[in-house]
């Protein structure tokens, strides 16, 4: 017998990753005045719990390559989101830190999020839904074990 890789909940679970990045992608395009690209609100997601932090501590931290990090930066810069600084001690270390507008878009981006967990939930329970959460962030701590 044939291993059925579509049976897996790997593929379910890859399936719906691309599914759920597909829709933030949208919603997120239709906050006005914004270009926010989905994996930019991660990168924002950092700097509102912690603004200023280096570029290399944002790369570790969205599980991304340098070259993805700056690349995010370069555009998000253009668009008024974020500053990148010199670190005042080393200047080969260079800084993130939210703009006026990078800040300002907390509630909206939240707001976007909440409304596609909505949909990607609807119709389970609140034990059903903290169980996936649960289940999810149990198989996400195996797959960073190896």
């Amino acid at each position: 017998m044939r291993y059925q890789i579509e049976e897996t909940v790997g593929f379910a679970l890859a399936q719906v990753c691309k599914t759920h990045r597909y829709a933030i992608d949208g919603a997120l395009r239709s906050i006005n005045d914004c270009e926010l690209r989905v994996g930019q609100e991660m990168l924002l997601l950092q700097l509102w719990r912690e603004d200023g932090v280096t570029q290399s501590q944002l790369g570790e931290r969205l599980m991304v390559e340098p070259p993805t990090v700056t690349k995010m930066l370069q555009r998000m810069e253009a668009e008024g989101m974020v500053e990148r600084r010199s670190d005042a001690g080393d200047a080969r270390v260079s800084r993130v830190f939210l703009s006026a507008r990078g800040r300002a878009l907390e509630q909206e981006v939240a707001a976007t999020w909440r409304t596609v967990e909505e949909q990607a939930i609807a119709g389970m329970s609140e034990e059903e839904r903290l169980l996936l959460r649960r289940l999810l962030v149990q198989m996400r701590q195996n797959l960073c074990q190896h």
